[in-house]
């Protein structure tokens, strides 16, 4: 099917082992302007909504965190009719109380990437708002829905993104617990602010698969450690996600509608 076939108001990112949301979904293949996404994009309907899904990493992991193109995923996931995006994503927890298992709706965000591209705006003075990194109204919906599918999940926290692919030492996470931080990710950034640029409302859900190296003194993060708590807790989070679809508001009258507003633009939206 061509893109101007498929149509979706809302977008689903998926993170490490989590490569599939929608059964019997059409796959549509988009070109941006950025280069190839991801991977194709699975364009289906939840509950009556239509909703788009593109694995992160590609559906074979092929993609390193510092490799993700995030500018073409996301203008891609826009150029479908996309305007509100649920992006679950693993995270490392800060916090003894966050072990596991633990699901976190995160309210901010600090970047601790380096040399990612992360703006749309190469051109001409484009400041956008980005005090609150996530869409208030998605938070609300996904935490509703995370009763709703008995995944109860903690209400805000803040994620540091680092740029990996290692996993941090045990000095950089004492440092980011000592912040007062919550989680530590690898793709939260620029993800979210690149949505932020193309006026997309952006939720991110986050599955804690570990206690970072510097929260226990005797034990270490590993890959397989990490993947093996995803696959343990996919189906409970696609549950969450499926529920947080259909409670998402058809209209949207959040502040992340309006941050465009009144700016002048050097490149076209989608």
């Amino acid at each position: 099917m061509t893109q101007a076939e498929n149509r979706a108001d809302i977008g689903v990112i998926g993170g490490s082992g989590f490569y599939e949301l929608l059964s019997g979904a059409e796959q549509v293949t988009v070109e941006t302007p950025y280069g190839n996404p991801s991977d194709t994009i699975s364009v289906g309907t939840i509950g009556g909504r239509h909703v788009a899904f593109l694995p992160r990493h590609g559906r074979h992991h092929q993609y390193a965190p510092h490799t993700i193109n995030y500018r073409a995923n996301l203008w891609a996931l826009r150029s479908l009719g996309v305007r509100r995006i649920l992006a679950p994503c693993a995270v490392g927890s800060l916090r003894r109380d966050l072990g596991p298992g633990t699901l976190v709706i995160p309210d901010q965000l600090v970047d601790r990437t380096s040399g990612r591209v992360q703006t749309f705006y190469d051109e001409g003075a484009v400041h956008v708002s980005f005090a609150d990194p996530y869409c208030g109204h998605g938070r609300t919906a996904v935490l509703k829905a995370a009763a709703e599918a008995g995944s109860e999940a903690h209400d805000g926290g803040t994620m540091v993104v680092v740029e990996g692919p290692r996993f941090s030492t045990r000095a950089e996470s004492q440092w980011f617990a000592a912040a007062g931080w919550t989680l530590v990710n690898m793709t939260g950034h620029p993800e979210a602010v690149l949505a932020r640029e193309l006026g997309l409302c952006y939720t991110s859900i986050a599955l804690v698969t570990d206690l970072d190296a510097g929260i226990d003194a005797h034990d270490s993060v590993s890959q397989e450690d990490v993947f093996k708590v995803f696959a343990e807790n996919t189906e409970r989070l696609r549950g969450v996600i499926l529920e947080a679809v259909k409670l998402l508001p058809k209209e949207r009258e959040c502040p992340c509608a309006h941050v465009l507003d009144g700016l002048q633009l050097p490149i076209d939206l989608p």
